[in-house]
């Protein structure tokens, strides 16, 4: 569930949350501020609000609930045709549901909008620019906030995307500040991942209790893969094919559980990229391994790839793996490769067990190794490690890595995550995906292989 600041981004309300659920609208307009209130009130919110400062004191609602309250029959008709770009503020209410949010936070980057729609879902919305908008900056900023089909007609701007997901687009945007426009797509992405990282890591979910922790990752997945499901023990299983599908079919996996719970209104500490809990476990094992594949799976329509990309996040993985032996294996017959982010530390591709049970073929590890070289991500290497899920799909013959995900003493309250190196990880995987016919190359040699011995034994 979203919380009330979130609401309000997505719906293009500009109020500054300087409290939990207490707002100030000094920079909001009269007229969008009304319609906030109205909404409000046709919702039965209990709020308060003195002029400057608006204060909620009642539970926030479904956001299907909300935008059942803010819209309208005929909202968007006509609103372009009153309102003065640069000089007007968009008014909330004149602009279509889906589409107001992204409006607002173009309008405060200085893209000034002239015209919108957000396609009713009927066709693709489509966003216009005064003739001084920089059209192609734009398209790089909406490139880093996750819209991968963008297509130009002079200043408008049609998206190939679903409405429902120009919500999500609007709150990376909201991220995002004017002075640092000239930073450029990878440094909005980085951010944007950071921003999710820290979601995730404040969300509770220890074995057993991962409802919350399950939910989000849905809510952000589903977008991005063409089938989901929750599995009878919890598990989410999900699955995309990428270009015609021709390729090889990938498995990508972290767990959701982290071994206790976080401690409730627990700070994270940010020293430089080094994050850790001011109390308790920071819950990086292996919440930074579900970012990074959540990640990866946000840029899946911008890569190279082709071939089927399934993803399992599993559940109870830190008391005995139980999520991943209880996932049904018709679901794993396809699989011809795993990859799993659930190991400690910075450039580990772990290939086994302890070294006497392995994950996979050396040259599947070691495709790896190359691929970090090439794309100059220092420090990767094949190496033994512990028991993970990764155990369990290499016990269905299907080649398997283990990537460190950046935590350290993990299950103590000393556990730090190096953010950097998470992110590290997130360009490894990329790469690896986007060579996939290497790898598809590699896993053919490493069959062949396999098959030949089979034939003199």
């Amino acid at each position: 569930m979203k919380n009330w600041n979130q609401l309000f981004v997505r719906h293009g309300f500009l109020a500054e949350e300087v409290r939990p659920n207490v707002f100030d609208c000094k920079c909001e307009t009269e007229e969008n501020l009304a319609f906030l209130l109205e909404n409000l009130e046709q919702l039965t919110v209990s709020f308060q609000y003195d002029g400057a400062f608006l204060t909620i004191s009642s539970p926030v609602v479904e956001e299907e609930e909300w935008i059942v309250a803010v819209d309208f029959e005929y909202r968007g008709r006509g609103g372009d045709l009153w309102f003065r770009p640069i000089l007007d503020q968009p008014k909330v209410k004149e602009l279509d549901t889906y589409i107001a949010g992204i409006v607002r936070q173009l309008n405060r980057l200085g893209f000034y909008t002239e015209s919108c729609c957000d396609g009713h879902d009927r066709r693709n919305p489509f966003i216009g620019f005064i003739k001084e908008v920089n059209v192609e900056n734009v398209i790089e900023v909406l490139t880093a906030a996750g819209i991968s089909q963008i297509y130009r007609r002079n200043r408008h701007l049609k998206l190939r995307i679903q409405r429902e997901c120009l919500l999500d687009i609007t709150e990376k945007l909201s991220c995002m500040q004017k002075d640092c426009l000239d930073k450029g797509i990878e440094y909005f992405r980085k951010q944007q991942f950071f921003n999710r990282l820290e979601e995730l890591l404040s969300i509770e979910g220890e074995s057993g209790n991962e409802a919350k922790i399950r939910q989000f990752v849905l809510d952000q997945l589903r977008h991005h893969i063409d089938y989901i499901t929750v599995d009878q023990t919890g598990n989410i299983l999900a699955q995309k094919t990428v270009g015609t599908g021709h390729g090889p079919t990938l498995l990508l996996n972290a767990h959701l559980d982290t071994v206790e719970r976080i401690e409730p209104g627990r700070t994270i500490v940010k020293n430089g990229s080094i994050w850790s809990s001011d109390k308790g476990i920071l819950g990086a094992d292996d919440r930074a391994g579900v970012a990074v594949i959540l990640a990866a799976a946000s840029r899946l329509p911008s890569l190279g790839f082709n071939g089927k990309v399934k993803f399992i996040f599993t559940v109870e993985e830190e008391v005995g793996l139980i999520g991943a032996r209880s996932v049904d294996e018709t679901f794993l017959w396809d699989v011809d490769a795993a990859i799993v982010v659930d190991r400690r530390g910075t450039g580990d591709i772990v290939t086994s067990c302890g070294g006497y049970y392995p994950f996979c073929h050396e040259r599947y590890g070691h495709f790896f190794e190359e691929t970090a070289q090439q794309m100059g991500l220092i420090g990767w290497k094949t190496t033994p490690g512990g028991s993970s899920d990764t155990r369990i799909w290499a016990s269905h013959r299907i080649q398997s890595v283990n990537l460190s995900a950046g935590y350290m003493n993990e299950h103590t309250s000393s556990e730090t995550l190096n953010v950097e190196a998470c992110y590290n990880t997130v360009e490894l995987l990329t790469a690896v995906l986007n060579d996939y016919r290497n790898l598809q190359r590699t896993l053919r040699q490493i069959n062949s292989e396999i098959n030949v011995r089979s034939e003199v034994y």
